[in-house]
Order: C-alpha cells, then sequence, then structure tokens
C-alpha cells in the first residue's frame, strides 16, 4: 500500500509506504505501538517496489504471528539494497517532549509574553501524571479537576495546536486533541461595572487603619496606602524599586508576573511601555516615612518581608481576607478595588477623564463608562 502523503489511516496489520520530503517511509502499527521506519530511498519507481517488498515482509510476519519485536529481521539485505536502508522504529514521544519539540520549532522570534507561556505549559505537563497521546481523555479529566477551568481551556488548546503541527509533521497519527477545549466551559466574566465595585472614602479610610493596627499583616499598611492613594496596579507596586521614585514624578515602567514556576519581573506595563504619576504632599508623607536612610535604588519599594517580590494572589487569600473579615460592616470586595476606589474618588473631585485615564494607564472613554458611580447616590428632585 503507497501513499503520496502520511495523512492515510491504513488498516490494522497492514504496512504503508509513505513519502516525507521526497524519502520514503514505512509507517505501521503492531501491539498498540505505532512504528516508522525510515528506508533511506528517494521517491523513485525502484525505490518504492524495494519499499513495498519490506512492506510485504513485515505483514506476512504480522499475520502468521512471527513478527520480530526487535526488528533485526527487517534491516536491510545487501541483495535487495540500492542504498544502506536503516530501519529504525519510531513510537509517538511523550506530551512533554512533543511540546518540547513544538516549541523549539516556533520559539524564533517569539514575545516574551509567549515564551512565558510555553514554559507555563512544559510546567502543567510535568504536573500532569498521564504522559502519553494515548491517554488525552485521561489528560483532559485531570487538567479539568485540579486547574481552573480558564487554564484547563488553555491547556487543551494549546495541545491541540501542538498536536496539529505534530500531525502536519509526520510524528504523530492522530489529534486526540482537536476541538477538546470546546469541551470546557468557563463561567463568563461579569462586565466591568459589575466587577468595579469601589470603596467609599470612610470605607478606604477604615481598611488602611486596620491594617495599621493588625499585628501581623501590619508589614503591608503601607503598601494599601500606595495602592489606594495612586490607582496602579497592583503587579506594579510591587514591581516598583527606588529608582522610579522621585521627590516629583513616580515612574512605573515594570510589572511582576508569574510566568508559570515563579514570580519574575516583566517590562512594561498592561497597556503601556511606562506611566508617570505626579506626588501629591500625601505621598511623600508616605514615601518619606518608609524609605530607608541609604536606600538601594534596586532595592524594592514593597518587598515582602523575605526582601522578596509579595505574592499577590497569597496576600489576597491571607493579609486581605483576614483583615477585611475584622470589617463586618464593609461589604467583602477583592482587593482590586483599590484602584477603581481611586478612579471612582477622583470622579467625585471633578477631576477630568482624560486626566485620571493618564495616572491609571486607561483610557478616558473607559473612566467615562464605568466610573460614574458618583450618580448613583443622587437623589432624584422632586419637580
Amino acid at each position: 500500500m503507497y501513499s503520496k502523503t502520511p495523512t492515510g489511516k491504513a488498516s490494522k496489520g497492514t504496512v504503508t509506504v509513505i513519502t516525507s520530503n521526497g524519502r520514503l517511509q514505512l509507517r505501521f502499527r503492531h501491539a498498540g505501538e505505532r512504528h516508522y521506519i525510515s528506508i533511506g530511498l528517494s521517491d523513485s519507481s525502484e525505490g518504492r517496489k524495494l519499499a513495498e517488498m519490506k512492506a510485504r515482509e513485515i505483514e506476512l510476519d504480522i499475520l502468521s504471528g512471527n513478527f520480530d519485536q526487535t526488528l533485526a529481521k527487517y534491516k536491510p539485505q545487501s541483495a535487495m539494497s540500492v542504498a544502506s536502508l536503516d530501519i529504525t522504529p519510531k513510537t509517538t514521544p511523550k506530551l512533554s517532549e512533543l511540546w518540547q519539540q513544538y516549541v523549539d520549532a516556533r520559539k524564533a522570534g517569539k514575545s516574551p509574553a509567549t515564551i512565558r507561556m510555553y514554559g507555563w505549559m512544559a510546567n502543567h505537563l510535568e504536573r500532569c501524571p498521564h504522559k502519553h497521546l494515548a491517554d488525552s481523555q485521561s489528560v483532559f479529566d485531570w487538567f479539568t479537576a485540579h486547574v481552573p477551568a480558564d487554564s484547563a481551556k488553555r491547556v487543551l488548546m494549546h495541545l491541540g495546536a501542538c498536536c496539529r503541527w505534530a500531525k502536519k509533521s509526520d510524528i504523530v497519527g492522530s489529534n486526540p486533541f482537536d476541538g477538546m477545549s470546546a469541551d470546557v466551559k468557563v463561567k463568563k466574566a461579569g462586565t466591568e461595572e459589575e466587577e468595579i465595585h469601589p470603596f467609599t472614602r470612610d470605607e478606604r479610610d477604615q481598611i488602611i487603619a486596620a491594617f495599621k493596627a493588625n499585628r501581623y499583616y501590619g508589614y503591608y499598611a503601607p503598601l494599601m496606602q500606595f495602592l489606594f492613594f495612586t490607582g496602579c496596579r497592583p503587579s506594579e507596586a510591587i514591581a516598583l524599586q527606588w529608582k522610579h521614585v522621585g521627590s516629583k514624578v513616580i515612574t512605573f515602567r515594570q510589572a511582576v508576573i508569574y510566568d508559570g514556576r515563579r514570580l519574575v519581573l516583566k517590562e512594561g506595563l498592561k497597556t503601556q511601555k511606562l506611566r508617570r504619576f505626579p506626588v501629591n504632599a500625601q505621598l511623600t508623607e508616605l514615601l518619606e516615612l518608609i524609605k530607608p536612610a541609604s536606600a538601594d535604588p534596586e532595592a524594592l519599594v514593597f518587598p515582602s518581608r523575605e526582601f522578596k517580590f509579595i505574592d499577590w494572589h497569597n496576600f489576597a487569600n491571607r493579609a486581605w481576607a483576614k483583615v477585611m473579615a475584622s470589617l463586618p460592616d464593609i461589604e467583602y470586595r477583592n482587593p482590586y478595588q483599590t484602584r477603581h476606589t481611586f478612579c471612582s474618588l477622583c470622579r467625585e473631585a471633578d477631576i477630568p477623564s482624560i486626566q485620571i485615564a493618564k495616572w491609571v494607564g486607561n483610557s478616558a472613554q473607559m473612566i467615562d463608562r464605568v466610573y460614574a458611580k458618583p450618580t448613583d447616590h443622587i437623589q432624584v428632585p422632586e419637580l
């Protein structure tokens, strides 16, 4: 059986002669394992005849139960060779190996974010106990049970892309992950209006005071003040170094992100390369209070207790949650509301939306659309 392309599917026990990049190969499945044999012959009339002879020999041995598992019997004989035959069994690599081949073929010229995603995927595949393409359903079940739905969906989507490439490259015969990510249901995120629920000025001050008074988490009070007073993203605050802090201006130009293995520093911000924020009297007082006498310019402004990056996820689940629990009169909201609170209070102070947008790194249109909260408190007049 001869195929010009490697995509044809042969019946069980059939050895197929295929061509790849002008060279002939034998492909067959036996005992649940797929084999590829590179013959070392070009795709010519004479080469095909020799390849068909070797294919029939293997088929007969499979049918008669005399198949040589070591493949030693099928090594080329000088009597039938027009070139040195190299018969090598080729099995499907593990998923982690397949992913690495995919990355090696595609990583040239990719952005740092894409390279980090490649590492994130490799780490997830390493964690998964199911390692082979044949275990695709078990892989699906494990990821949907052990990681958040949105992450599981991304993993399966990338596996599908990887296996599409591998199939085209004649590394695998099928792609069981194709379309599998569609079976992962991700809860639809709320609109920005639903997710943005800023604190009032009084609530903000109560939260700051509660952090200051907390015996264990008081260490984070300056960070909370900074977030409330600047409206910056948490990832920008925990990446801030003293070299970025001047007496008149703070320059945000990097962020801390999780690359799948650890927290790392990333140059640039979410929507821009850098952003400058003016230092007012409120910030001056805070920064003078926390700045060491001989501050290292490279030192973090808001380090962890171990002088490393603060893990925002852990902070939100521990410090923030504990302090908010001590304030029963304030509705619990996630700590990202510090940013929304700053924008909302700026609107209350009649700061133009274009100026707020410049300070926080959003568009004026977004500020107008989602931070019109002060009007919620205005009662309808009796006209």
